[in-house]
């Protein structure tokens, strides 16, 4: 628990700094301009499918017979809400991961890890595929898990969804330029509790106003130093092990 703390504390510190403020902003401001687009094109299609939704949800008929037209406005507006945070949270999340994170690991690593060696476990085609696996998971706990919300409990889904968005995206590339792949795959397996709670943690951002607009480029941090500091303490484990066969040899 104390390494989860410990990364959100220095990750709040390297967010205040000057040199990364110019990388906050445009991945949040892509993603809101390019699903705004998307939402004006597709208007007509959205619609429909909510109506479909409705329908099949059996309180399509209700609000036609009942409902006044701002009724169904309302309703309209809010699935679309629904669905349009989301879109923009995933797609900011993915943004970061693929291209400013390696910006991140180089401001955090040359200052707070300068003795730790990259060994370049991880590539390129590995944080796509990472985050397209994320991307989708992330989608399919929404769709899955939409009955939940007409019940009440859908409150903890957003939560759920966050956590573990943030937790598989995020630990790979935190490591992927400086652990092997071997260590990557430990450090992931030892710490399985630990990097859902960090992503709970940081995904709780997501849901205020205006501090949201900082969750990605922290999130990204926070795991940076999660993963590096466990990185520098199974190196250090493994050459506390090498020192001491040598000595009994």
């Amino acid at each position: 628990m104390s390494f989860i703390f410990k990364a959100i504390a220095s990750a709040f510190r390297d967010l205040i700094r000057f040199k990364i403020a110019w990388i906050i902003v445009w991945p949040i401001l892509v993603s809101t301009l390019l699903w705004l687009v998307v939402g004006f094109v597709f208007r007509a299609n959205f619609s429909e499918l909510v109506v479909l939704f409705l329908n099949e949800a059996g309180i399509g008929e209700w609000l036609q017979n009942h409902g006044s037209d701002w009724v169904s406005a309302a309703i309209e507006s809010l699935i679309y809400i629904m669905v349009y945070i989301p879109l923009v949270i995933v797609t900011t999340l993915i943004i970061t991961a693929i291209f400013i994170m390696p910006a991140l690991i180089n401001l955090v690593a040359n200052r707070d890890y300068p003795e730790l060696k990259r060994e370049y476990g991880g590539s390129i085609t590995g944080s796509i595929i990472n985050a397209l696996l994320a991307s989708g998971v992330f989608i399919l706990i929404w769709v899955v898990t939409v009955p939940l919300w007409a019940m009440g409990a859908g409150i903890i889904v957003p939560f759920v969804a966050a956590a573990f968005m943030n937790q598989q995206l995020f630990r790979y590339d935190a490591l992927s330029e400086h652990a092997t792949k071997q260590e990557i795959k430990l450090i992931c397996a030892q710490n399985r509790y630990s990097l859902w709670g960090l992503g709970l943690l940081t995904g709780l951002i997501q849901f205020v106003p205006v501090l949201n607009l900082l969750a990605p480029i922290y999130t990204a941090l926070a795991f940076i130093h999660f993963g590096l500091d466990h990185l520098k303490l199974v190196r250090a484990g493994e050459a506390g092990k090498n020192d001491s066969s040598i000595d009994n040899q």
